[in-house]
């Protein structure tokens, strides 16, 4: 269970998740549409840490293989794992451990998951 529901303000307690060290059993498991799959047989989990009105915050994992997604304005950091994100009319781009990426609203993504990908990410609704 996402800590949303533990604690309702974002800033209610001072706490640390070690979300690189999860196991995906404490994910929740949120199957993608079969429309979205391009390649393989990717898992998708993830764990919400904080839902407002003007902002998500949560932990999201794919395994590997590629599926296709519409992006909402999003920032994100790269824990563990490498993927390649091609985007439709701008560059792709390769990301792994580290790494911090944003997504404009609206993009049209396919990820193709190398080694499974795990970030933290921050959504604007």
């Amino acid at each position: 269970m996402g800590l949303a529901s533990h604690h309702p303000a974002f800033t209610a307690a001072a706490h640390v998740i070690h979300a690189a060290k999860l196991e995906v059993a404490e994910l929740t498991s949120t199957p993608l549409a079969a429309d979205q799959v391009v390649a393989g047989s990717p898992d998708v989990h993830m764990m919400s840490l904080y839902e407002g009105p003007d902002i998500g915050v949560g932990i999201w994992q794919h395994s590997a293989g590629a599926s296709t997604d519409v992006e909402a304005d999003e920032m994100f950091i790269v824990l563990c794992g490498r993927a390649t994100v091609q985007i439709a009319g701008a560059p792709t781009i390769d990301v792994g451990p580290g790494d911090v990426g944003f997504l404009p609203a609206g993009a049209r993504t396919t990820w193709t998951v190398h080694e499974t990908l795990r970030k933290v990410y921050i959504v604007r609704p």
